[in-house]
């Protein structure tokens, strides 16, 4: 059976008052998780064209990359599918902050304090770390 190949791209944005914009979203129906915007790449795009896109759809804002901040591999053994995402550093460099209420899948768009993220039902818990450990660095 051939492994499927899932990789996407993430993208953290953290603003001066140490707060990190989060998307609380799920599929319809069911328990909405936090986690950063994050998808697939469309087409010819690259992880850094996705990121932006991603970012872009998912709350308005536009951004532009700072750095990458490397990646993280997961395999998931019942459905042979193996998970590449990689993270960027964004910063906000136009739009607007928008909450797509007709969306199903996206509950609410927030500024979280990073001090927060222990307290948050995070859809990928090993984030928070990630998170953190660029304000240490």
């Amino acid at each position: 059976m051939e492994m499927e190949n899932w990789k996407g791209a993430a993208g953290i944005c953290i603003n001066d008052a140490n707060e990190v914009l989060l998307v609380l979203q799920g599929p319809p129906g069911e328990e909405k998780k936090w986690g950063v915007p994050s998808g697939p790449p469309e087409e010819d795009e690259t992880l850094e064209q996705s990121c932006i896109r991603e970012f872009s759809e998912v709350t308005g804002l536009e951004v532009r990359i700072l750095r990458s901040l490397g990646v993280k591999e997961d395999s998931f053994d019942n459905a042979d599918v193996s998970v590449e995402l990689h993270y960027f550093l964004v910063e906000i460099v136009g739009g607007q902050l928008t909450a797509w209420e007709e969306d199903p899948w996206i509950r609410e768009i927030v500024w979280q304090p990073i001090g927060n993220l222990e307290t948050l039902d995070l859809a990928d818990p090993e984030e928070a770390e990630l998170i953190r450990s660029l304000l240490e660095n």
